[in-house]
């Protein structure tokens, strides 16, 4: 295929499929790419809800095991495309929703719940520097007295500053640095979380955390395990859908299904170790479960023990922030301006969108948040399953590269619109978000990641196969992939 650049397309570079000799991430880039995604402080938190819910230790566990085996999954079911084509998220949104159409999905995933994400994260990722420049200089906590910017301190707006432009950096540094830097993290990941363990089970006793009984609701459903699973896998439909921008760098199918896979399993597992461990220990210890891991380390008797937990909290942070949103940011605003931003402008403007929203003040309601994340959440897991209907199913695993990039004919459908995944991703958002709103459907919104996946997958799959919302000779996909260009 020639370059569509120089077939007078304005399309960005960075969109362009990723040359097979420039794809160097093997099986380790791809173990350690999401442990910042795991190991971080709203993941503890999750887990102390599932506490709070009344579920076991032993169903604690598993909620978590199971989530990370289907998690592994749909992560190189998701990524297929990208690494046997190159093709960024937002190009193979195209294929599955319309030249024009991608812009629906693509500003859910790529501009509002990325850069909202970006600032929340942001913002975690700064508390954790203050305290440990508080604990490096004392005095920098009282910088500034009462001074404030909207409700923010100066110590704290530093910290917010200092963190945003680590992250800023990574994008101008490219995928090569954060490839080196997530296998830096790797075994600062292991050692502090381990631990973290260790420490809350000499605390407690192995035994005492294994016979542990939740005082929390009792009567546990399976619908309530089920929900649990789904909670862990819904504040992944994000990166679920956007896994191909770090698949287009697999040197293999293998690099990436087996280094995805072990690395999300083993990452879990050390989760699932650490979390319980931590959240049952402290209870037993100190009378009161402590779920964010910035008070665990806060009650460390070494200073370097402090630091090195504290500061592998930051990198954690900062490792999720790249690769789930500010990455992905990047790449969609560069898709939905291609004549004015390059994936490095493009990402600058969500970073800088990412202060204006001021998130210190949105985290001020924690139920605004979840609220926020649950919805984002029941409209990507829809995405995410008219995605693979669309590549596994109703494609066959095949992509018209040319037209693809030219925006002819194949991915053209109806004006530029896939009118069946449009009307699927409506009915499917429906379903679980509906529980939300209306109490007897509450079990569709609690396992919406399931709900809006699985029928979302149904639901085009039969549109298409049907011939529903669209003539058969404008949707005819299975004769023009025979054409396809290798």
């Amino acid at each position: 295929m020639k370059d569509p650049l120089e077939q007078g397309l304005t399309i960005s570079k960075d969109l362009l499929p990723t040359k097979k000799e420039d794809r160097k991430w093997g099986i380790g880039n791809y173990f350690t790419l999401w442990m910042g995604a795991v190991h971080n402080v709203p993941s503890y938190v999750t887990i102390g809800g599932f506490f709070a819910l009344g579920l076991s230790v032993g169903q604690v566990f598993w909620s978590i095991m199971i989530a990370s085996i289907i998690l592994g999954a749909v992560l190189v079911l998701s990524g297929h495309a990208g690494t046997k084509f190159g093709v960024p998220a937002s190009m193979l949104l195209r294929t599955s929703f319309g030249s024009k159409g991608a812009m629906v999905p693509g500003i859910i995933r790529g501009c509002i719940a990325a850069i909202m994400w970006f600032g929340f994260q942001t913002y975690a990722g700064s508390l954790a520097v203050t305290i440990l420049l508080g604990k490096l200089w004392p005095a920098y906590l009282q910088l500034g007295g009462d001074w404030s910017f909207f409700g923010l301190n100066l110590p704290g707006l530093i910290s917010f500053l200092l963190f945003w432009g680590l992250n800023v950096l990574f994008v101008f540094g490219g995928m090569g640095v954060l490839g080196k830097f997530t296998n830096i993290l790797s075994p600062l990941v292991y050692v502090v979380f381990g631990g973290m363990a260790i420490w809350a089970i000499k605390l407690a006793g192995i035994n005492s955390i294994l016979n542990y009984t939740s005082k929390g609701i009792e009567g546990n459903s399976v619908i309530v395990f089920l929900a649990c699973i789904s909670a862990l896998l819904a504040t992944w439909a994000a990166p679920a859908v956007s896994v191909s921008d770090f698949t287009r760098e697999a040197k293999s199918q293998k690099a990436q299904t087996v280094g995805q896979i072990m690395g999300i399993v083993l990452t879990y597992l050390l989760f699932a170790i650490a979390s319980i461990a931590v959240i049952v220990g402290s209870e037993i210890a100190f009378g009161t479960p402590i779920w964010n891991v910035l008070d665990v380390v806060d009650k460390f008797d070494s200073k370097f023990a402090i630091g090195i937990s504290v500061l592998t909290i930051c990198l954690t942070t900062l490792s999720v922030n790249i690769t789930g949103n500010i990455i992905p940011a990047g790449y969609q605003l560069s898709s939905l301006f291609p004549k004015k931003l390059n994936f490095k402008t493009g990402a600058l403007i969500a970073a800088v969108v990412g202060i204006m929203i001021m998130p210190w003040k949105l985290m001020e309601n924690a139920t605004s948040i979840f609220t926020f994340l649950g919805i984002m959440g029941g409209l990507l897991s829809p995405v995410l399953g008219i995605m693979l209907a669309q590549y596994f199913v109703i494609a066959k695993k095949e992509i018209n590269m040319k037209d693809l990039y030219s925006g002819n004919s194949t991915y053209n459908y109806q004006n530029g619109f896939n009118i069946p995944a449009l009307v699927t991703i409506v009915i499917s958002g429906f379903f679980s978000l509906i529980g939300q709103f209306v109490p007897a459907f509450k079990p569709f919104y609690d396992l919406s990641f399931f709900t809006g996946t699985i029928s979302a997958f149904l639901i085009y799959t039969i549109l298409v196969k049907k011939g529903l919302f669209f003539s058969n000779s404008t949707f005819s996909i299975k004769g023009r992939l025979k054409k396809k260009i290798s």
